[in-house]
């Protein structure tokens, strides 16, 4: 038997660090929402009590670092299950881009073995045993659009953000997210409006939605990524209505909402950066069965 679930990627509409926690971990607050660039996660049953990983993507871990491999493992120890299973990753979202693909991998993985080893479990439950795995992967189990806090595992849903054309932008390096956290001042930086956020997605706003996007991890990565700063700046010229780092970084996204200025942004940017992407905005919770 196979399975084949769809992983999305989220960018982050807001992004905001409130303080250091006594875990070691940062307490955040931030609005993220699922776009149309998406993994494929195929799930097929093995005889044999093993976990299979396999991905022609040689950035893809086929081992225990991988999370889709940390998702099975835990379901397979919690729930004894004996059965096995290969899970195979087709790569799509950009590695290590401040898009969560390994955490929607991750949640795709729990959502597609819940069905393919018959566990019962709730989407909630589904969501916390994310929580175990990683910070995003209980948004990535929900989908959809939502505010969440704590390390990021406390998702309170919100309707879909009005729809728009999203350009995706990542530049050839990677970012350290414990690098950025640990390099975060939080004296003196300016917090996004989450509130506004909200205000402005239940009420369908599209400029007050830009208006209030803000990251304050930009602080940090723009000034030790000095390219990431340069595609914000390029964005922005090419006439993006707002320009935003998803994550930690390094990946840039622009909001935009014709048809033509969309292409005049794509365009301009593939001069400047060779993983460019044009989607939409995904709005409702995805994660059904593709096939």
């Amino acid at each position: 038997m196979k399975i084949m679930m769809k992983a999305p990627a989220k960018i982050n509409l807001t992004l905001d660090v409130l303080n250091k926690r006594p875990d070691g971990f940062h307490e955040v607050e931030m609005i993220m929402t699922n776009v149309d660039l998406a993994d494929r996660i195929e799930l097929e049953m093995l005889p044999k009590d093993e976990i299979r990983i396999l991905s022609h993507n040689r950035f893809v871990p086929d081992d225990s670092r991988n999370l889709a491999y940390q998702a099975a493992k835990l379901l397979k120890d919690r729930y004894q299950i004996k059965s096995g299973v290969s899970i195979t990753i087709e790569k799509v979202i950009p590695v290590a881009a401040g898009l969560a693909g390994g955490s929607s991998d991750a949640a795709a993985t729990l959502k597609g073995l819940n069905r393919l080893w018959d566990i019962g479990l709730s989407l909630d439950e589904l969501a916390e045993l994310g929580a175990e795995i990683g910070s995003d992967v209980s948004f990535c189990v929900y989908g959809g659009t939502a505010l969440a806090k704590g390390r990021g595992e406390k998702i309170q849903k919100l309707p879909p953000p009005p729809n728009c054309w999203v350009v995706l932008a990542k530049p050839t390096i990677g970012v350290s997210t414990a690098e950025v956290y640990k390099n975060l001042k939080l004296q003196g930086i300016n917090h996004p409006d989450t509130a506004a956020m909200i205000e402005a997605i239940k009420n369908q706003d599209y400029e007050q939605m830009c208006a209030s996007m803000g990251n304050v991890l930009e602080s940090v990565t723009l000034k030790l990524y000095p390219e990431v700063a340069q595609i914000k700046e390029q964005m922005e010229r090419f006439g993006a209505d707002a320009v935003l780092m998803s994550g930690s970084g390094p990946t840039v996204f622009g909001l935009i909402q014709h048809d033509s200025r969309m292409h005049r942004v794509y365009n301009g940017l593939r001069g400047f950066c060779e993983q460019v992407y044009a989607v939409r905005l995904l709005g409702e919770g995805e994660g059904e069965p593709i096939a």
